[in-house]
């Protein structure tokens, strides 16, 4: 009768490693059956979404942020926003705001994105460009945009030689030059406003392809 021999390491390293391997198996299984639920719809990069729609009280984005008078928003500044719907792009899927998960088409909308009224105190942007237009060589703009220094600057140089009143007239109408006391031109509902969009870490950026 044979002996029965005493189990050496080799053997538990063996079995060390058929448990592991079963372990693995088990965890991969409990993966594919359970995927990682989609991103919220909120949680997406700049680029995913374009924004648009109405906003409060039927004006909306982008580039018609409601527009009121300075001392009301510095009030309700902490209550008063203007609820933009933002549109994830086609091929997104990702949760809304009512937590349902779809694959967004680009027509739908995702969710609701509350931006901060614009202050306005005044100074209208078409006014503004038609003084830098054809009075900014007297310095009429840099006076209705509150910068009287400048403006007689511009009167007693004429236009410094029409140079400065040619770099005012395209820092205006690109709105780079504002109103002096910081708030915002005001310009219509479809009117030519520019958003100044920056690109950082977070912004979503679409490999280009060639053809």
């Amino acid at each position: 009768m044979a002996a029965r021999l005493p189990a050496g390491p080799g053997r538990r390293g063996r079995e060390l490693e058929a448990l592991c391997l079963l372990l693995l198996c088990f965890a991969a299984v409990d993966g594919a059956a359970s995927p990682e639920p989609p991103p919220k719809c909120e949680e997406l990069r700049l680029g995913q979404y374009p924004e648009h729609g109405a906003g409060a009280m039927g004006r909306g984005c982008p580039g018609k942020i409601p527009q009121y008078p300075v001392s009301y928003c510095l009030i309700s500044k902490y209550f008063f926003f203007s609820s933009v719907q933002c549109l994830p792009a086609p091929n997104i899927t990702c949760r809304d705001y009512l937590g349902i998960e779809k694959v967004f088409t680009g027509q739908e909308v995702g969710f609701y994105k509350p931006i901060e009224c614009r202050n306005v105190n005044g100074y209208s942007y078409k006014v503004a460009v038609a003084l830098s237009l054809f009075l900014g060589w007297l310095g009429a703009d840099r006076f209705y945009l509150g910068y009287p220094a400048l403006g007689l600057l511009k009167f007693c140089t004429v236009g410094f030689c029409g140079i400065g009143s040619l770099i005012d007239f395209i820092l205006i109408s690109m709105q780079i030059v504002g109103p002096s006391d910081g708030s915002s031109y005001i310009i219509d509902y479809y009117g030519a406003r520019l958003t100044r969009l920056t690109i950082t870490n977070a912004t979503f950026r679409k490999m280009q392809t060639y053809p």
